[in-house]
């Protein structure tokens, strides 16, 4: 069963992106049937991973509408502290957040929800190393595995992976 066939999904990718984050929901929303666009800074770029496995980018972040998406899956690592800095990135995260579409991220990706100013008020978790970053910004954070509140899905890290991409097939779903 594929329920996501009708889902298009978008993820951002940079230079130090962590593997797992990245890879892991990307293969897992393929294998629900959606379609998934990584954007990175450039089209058709190979970007390393933290850990040195490479992902080309399908699309130019500055050329992607948010209209065209369902949701948005932002994987870890340190690539989100230099895409944060991209106001295009912001205004996609914004946009997607804004429409009531599902913003999903995981360990350090909070950087770019905090920094497009769409963390206040909600219930949601990370990697301990922004804890502060999220509640400073007016995020109430917990300590667990994954966290939904509306339409942002949080993990921590990931061993939190299965959960993660099991809640954002399940918010589909529902």
């Amino acid at each position: 069963m594929q329920p996501l066939i009708d889902k298009h999904i978008l993820m951002f990718v940079d230079d130090v992106y962590e593997d797992l984050e990245l890879w892991y929901p990307k293969l897992r929303l393929i294998e629900a049937g959606a379609n998934v666009v990584v954007a990175g800074p450039q089209a058709d770029v190979k970007y390393a991973g933290k850990h040195g496995y490479p992902c080309v980018s399908d699309a130019a972040i500055d050329k992607i509408n948010a209209s065209d998406f369902n949701g948005l899956v932002i994987p870890g690592g340190f690539a989100p502290d230099k895409l944060r800095r991209d106001a295009k990135v912001l205004e996609l995260t914004q946009q997607i957040h804004d429409a009531g579409k599902l913003v999903a991220h995981i360990c350090h990706a909070g950087w770019i929800p905090i920094s497009a100013r769409i963390v206040d008020g909600f219930r949601m978790t990370s990697t301990p190393g922004i804890k502060d970053d999220l509640m400073n910004a007016g995020a109430d954070w917990v300590n667990e595995p994954v966290v939904v509140d509306r339409n942002q899905i949080t993990s921590r890290r990931p061993d939190d992976l299965p959960a993660f991409c099991q809640a954002i097939i399940d918010w589909f779903a529902d």
